[in-house]
């Protein structure tokens, strides 16, 4: 048996933000067992702590949706942090983790709340005639509902749209069968004074998610495309009102860094028999 957590990542309110499973001590588990118990929960993603091989990092994680394994993710990334710490893991910095995972080695600050520094973009910039195409067919839209399209891939494989207003964001109705294999966010403003700055869907039915509740790694996509430029340097992003979830995410961009942080909660503790 191996220690288990589930923390609720991204909302400061009980079972409203998006949640991730986290297996303590995973060392000796095999890829086939870690996927297969992925696939058993059902949660848009399941981690594995283990012991670092790189001598900089604090620990090491590894990422799984139902379907496959991701290099970085975002909600994961804090959810297990707060479970790593909350298990008695002991940082060799009072006020950063180092986390080793597929993409390399993540810096996550200790503040007011866990922050991740998003990673270098894999692929950025403007998207094709054919691609711009297939995405406004998946997403049931015209050319002139979108102010933008451009790359976003930090491992995941985001696209991002971004829209004339939040409202039109919640009104998206995707089309699944024009996905193909993309991975889609949506973005668009709230007006000025609002709560949070902007509403955020994501779209990612390849890895086995139809939509995800709260995404970190969209939202630091988001950030490093239009923080400073479409929108504020610091700002909070609205997700999950669609799927009656409350998720926040504090986007923060600091020189040429951009810091992705949100709340977590642990809402179930306790052992999980997966592996020898």
């Amino acid at each position: 048996m191996r220690p288990f957590s589930q923390v609720d990542v991204f909302s400061t309110e009980p079972l409203t933000g998006n949640p991730v499973a986290v297996v303590h001590d995973a060392d000796g588990l095999s890829d086939e067992e870690m996927q297969r118990f992925a696939h058993w929960t059902n949660l848009s993603e399941t981690t594995f702590l283990l012991t670092p091989t790189d001598r900089a990092a604090d620990y090491r994680l590894r990422i799984f949706t139902p379907s496959a394994e991701l290099p970085f993710a975002g909600h994961p990334t804090i959810g297990s942090a707060h479970a790593w710490l909350e298990a008695g893991g002991e940082p060799s910095s009072d006020r950063e983790l180092a986390q080793e995972c597929g993409a390399g080695l993540l810096r996550i600050r200790r503040t007011e709340r866990l922050a991740f520094a998003a990673p270098p973009l894999l692929r950025d910039g403007p998207v094709s005639d054919d691609e711009r195409r297939q995405i406004l067919t998946a997403l049931r839209l015209g050319d002139d509902d979108v102010v933008d399209i451009s790359w976003g891939d930090n491992g995941p494989g985001w696209v991002v749209v971004l829209m004339r207003h939040a409202e039109a964001v919640l009104d998206v109705r995707p089309d699944w069968s024009s996905f193909g294999d993309l991975d889609i966010g949506v973005v668009g403003p709230y007006p000025e004074g609002s709560e949070c700055a902007v509403e955020v869907r994501a779209f990612c039915p390849s890895i086995g998610v139809v939509e995800d509740p709260v995404t970190g790694s969209l939202n630091a996509s988001i950030g490093q495309w239009l923080a400073g430029e479409s929108l504020p340097t610091s700002y909070v992003a609205s997700q999950g009102t669609a799927l009656g979830r409350r998720g926040r995410v504090h986007v923060e961009k600091d020189g040429d860094t951009v810091w992705v942080g949100g709340d977590a909660a642990t809402t179930i503790k306790g052992t999980v028999g997966v592996g020898p």
